[in-house]
């Protein structure tokens, strides 16, 4: 499998696989957490999803360009999530084969060596609507056999507590490639490879076995307008290359 000859760099292939969540989801909240799933989440509004409600993260519903179009207040930002009317892109400290995301606590939660943002809203996000992850800098230390606390439900998690009905991780997208779950019991499939890549370095950067296709794609090539998009409009200074090394 050779790689595609282009001129998008690797930022950009993310910022097309974070934009990738949320085709075909209609009229719900984008909650895009971090600079590349936000870049995301204003290409697929500007192109496929033009549905999609953008937030400013707070209070507001907001435009393309960020101007105002509407308030958003807190209860009905609940009722939004808790009615799966939602799908945001969360990170991970640690996420493991089956879902299972740490943003908590690095080591014992009774005595961490670390502590982190804490569980927040992750219980309730991933048991009502659609999370997918967003992850920088994928390694063994992200990319882990168990998690050191539960904050995101994972797909073994929620099967044993009964709580599968609105339970849905669509993907991960990290700098080496996207993930599903699609592999035994709902465990973490490499879905696709950014060009560039190979799966003997994601299956080096990660802590547990990953199931694969028979055969591995790229993740899908951008076209001239999304280029122009990224380039020109949504991220003219080109911070998407500060998040994600070439």
């Amino acid at each position: 499998m050779s790689s595609p000859t282009t001129t998008a760099g690797r930022a950009e292939y993310c910022v097309i696989a974070c934009a990738e969540a949320w085709r075909g989801n209609g009229e719900v909240l984008a909650s895009p957490m971090g600079l590349i799933p936000s870049f995301g989440a204003r290409l697929a509004k500007r192109t496929f999803s033009p549905d999609l409600l953008l937030t400013d993260g707070e209070a507001l519903l907001v435009g393309l360009d960020g101007e105002t179009e509407g308030w958003l207040p807190y209860r009905r930002h609940l009722a939004m999530v808790t009615g799966g009317r939602r799908h945001v892109m969360m990170g991970a400290s640690q996420i493991d084969r089956f879902g299972n995301q740490n943003i908590s606590c690095i080591g014992d939660w009774a005595r961490p060596t670390r502590q982190l943002l804490g569980v927040r809203g992750a219980p309730v996000n991933t048991l009502n609507n659609p999370v997918s992850y967003w992850i920088p800098r994928h390694s063994a230390r992200v990319f882990v056999e168990r998690v050191d606390m539960v904050s995101g439900v994972g797909h073994d998690r929620a099967a044993a507590a009964g709580v599968t009905r609105f339970h849905r991780l669509p993907r991960v997208v990290s700098d080496l490639g996207v993930f599903d779950f699609e592999g035994p019991d709902h465990s973490m499939r490499l879905a696709s490879l950014h060009p560039g890549v190979t799966v003997e370095q994601v299956r080096a950067a990660t802590g547990f076995e990953l199931a694969l296709p028979a055969e591995v794609p790229y993740t899908r090539e951008p076209t001239a307008e999304e280029l122009r998009l990224i380039r020109e409009v949504i991220d003219p200074k080109g911070l998407r290359d500060r998040e994600v090394r070439a």
